[in-house]
């Protein structure tokens, strides 16, 4: 009993905090630009997870055969993920943004019937349908005209897909190592990758601007909590409750995401905006009644909730 009761609020904590972060990265985009937050969120993220697996003596060497797949993982994310999403996040609603990543794993199961030929239940289709039709439902006025600009969308979208080429890729992975020691790889590989755009376009503001240490609080409570202790409370959860069960309660952080955007930044949703969040998270929970498909189930424990 206290087992389980350890379990569920690790997982909620997990949501809890991932629903913050699109809050968090609004509050910090205000501040910084997206370059120089994400690139500072991993090199801290990389600094947190490499004490943790010192600590948990849990590093392990790279076999020769992977380090392209691994040079595959962190171009789609957290490269071309973070890209979308940080520059998406400045032409939507906190709200909009986690409803729209929230179809990942809807994605990332097309990508895995399309490449993997993953073989799927006639549910799983149907939720993929429901929840692309919720997306329209949240996106469209009545006349036919987009509620968000079509910049957000289209960027928030680059990291949708992203992750389902990421979720294909890392399904060629799991069980080799674990999952934290390929976050913390992915992160490093993407921190050398975001290191020119930091040095070309960001570092002259940077050094031009005082320092603020307050904004700076966001983005460090973006690497500590979203990117690492997040993560770390939901692969617990997924090893005791498992990777179904664990995901269906990421299908709650648009609503989570909803109710601390009203709270701390006073965001309001119209009725269509929480019809149409309402029928994408149905459509997210059919879309993952389990088939036969167990080495995506493990690859979706990984995609987009590394961010």
């Amino acid at each position: 009993m206290k087992q389980a009761g350890r379990t569920y609020g690790a997982i909620t904590l997990a949501m809890i905090i991932w629903s913050l972060s699109f809050i968090w990265f609004k509050e910090a985009n205000q501040t910084f630009r997206p370059i120089t937050i994400v690139f500072s969120r991993l090199v801290i993220a990389v600094i947190l997870l490499s004490v943790f697996l010192a600590i948990t003596k849990n590093f392990t060497k790279i076999r020769k055969e992977d380090f392209r797949l691994f040079a595959m993982l962190a171009i789609f994310e957290p490269f071309f993920y973070f890209l979308g999403e940080s520059f998406g996040l400045g032409f939507v609603s906190a709200t909009a943004g986690s409803v729209i990543i929230s179809t990942i794993p809807v994605v990332a199961t097309i990508g895995a019937v399309v490449v993997l030929k993953v073989k799927l239940k006639a549910v799983n289709y149907a939720g993929i349908l429901i929840s692309f039709a919720g997306i329209l439902v949240f996106v469209l006025n009545k006349n036919g005209s987009l509620t968000i600009g079509i910049k957000g969308l289209l960027l928030l979208m680059l990291a949708v897909v992203s992750a389902s080429g990421y979720n294909i890729t890392l399904s060629k992975l799991v069980g080799r190592y674990s999952p934290v020691f390929i976050v913390l790889v992915q992160n490093v590989i993407g921190a050398i990758l975001f290191l020119p755009l930091f040095l070309i376009f960001d570092l002259k503001h940077v050094i031009s601007n005082p320092f603020p240490f307050l904004p700076f609080l966001k983005v460090a409570e973006l690497a500590f909590f979203a990117t690492c202790c997040a993560f770390i409370l939901f692969a617990y959860s997924v090893n005791n409750m498992g990777i179904a069960k664990a995901n269906a309660f990421s299908n709650c952080i648009p609503v989570f995401t909803a109710i601390f955007a009203f709270i701390l930044n006073g965001e309001i949703l119209s009725l269509q905006n929480i019809a149409g969040m309402g029928i994408v998270i149905i459509g997210l929970f059919m879309s993952q009644i389990n088939g036969k498909r167990k080495n995506t189930d493990d690859a979706l424990l990984l995609t987009g909730k590394t961010a």
